[in-house]
């Protein structure tokens, strides 16, 4: 998992931008309009992780992806977490991101690789692994951030550099 290196890169690209311009959001057809709604979405499903993670190692099924939501219909949570957020600024948004960023790789280093990689280890991961969980909410949850949020930044930055017409 390259999670931390992931992260990093998420940060630098957001830091990319002159901070005044960080909250800007863009024109665009799909949910994530800004730097915000992106880091809250990444911060959510760290926040689901954790959960599914907490009741599984008490014992109990974990409800996946969310009570009241099936992995069919994860563009309806989606959306209700964009629409939840919409008042959390982007500096709020960092921190609970850089918190349960080290949060969840406090939960991945407690483990040994054994306990991470081995198929139902773990009765709560049914027929998959600790590291399927793990790697699709930080390490390649990352990578689609990253990719969102160039597209924020090139934007945000082309916006700078349009001539001022008198």
């Amino acid at each position: 998992m390259n999670s931390d290196q992931n992260f990093n890169r998420l940060l630098e690209i957001i830091e990319s931008v002159p901070s005044r311009k960080r909250g800007l959001s863009i024109e665009t057809q799909e949910r994530d309009k800004n730097f915000r709604d992106v880091v809250m979405h990444l911060y959510e499903w760290h926040a689901m992780l954790e959960r599914w993670y907490r009741e599984g190692m008490d014992g109990d099924t974990p409800f996946m992806p969310a009570p009241g939501y099936k992995w069919r219909n994860i563009g309806l949570l989606n959306m209700r977490t964009w629409e939840n957020y919409q008042e959390v600024t982007l500096n709020q948004a960092m921190k609970k991101l850089k918190l349960s960023h080290e949060r969840v790789m406090e939960l991945i280093k407690s483990h040994t690789n054994e306990e991470i990689m081995t198929k139902k280890y773990y009765k709560w991961t049914k027929t998959s692994n600790l590291y399927s969980y793990f790697v699709a909410n930080t390490s390649d949850h990352y990578i689609w951030g990253i990719k969102k949020c160039e597209v924020i930044a090139k934007s945000i930055k082309g916006v700078e550099k349009e001539p001022v017409v008198k």
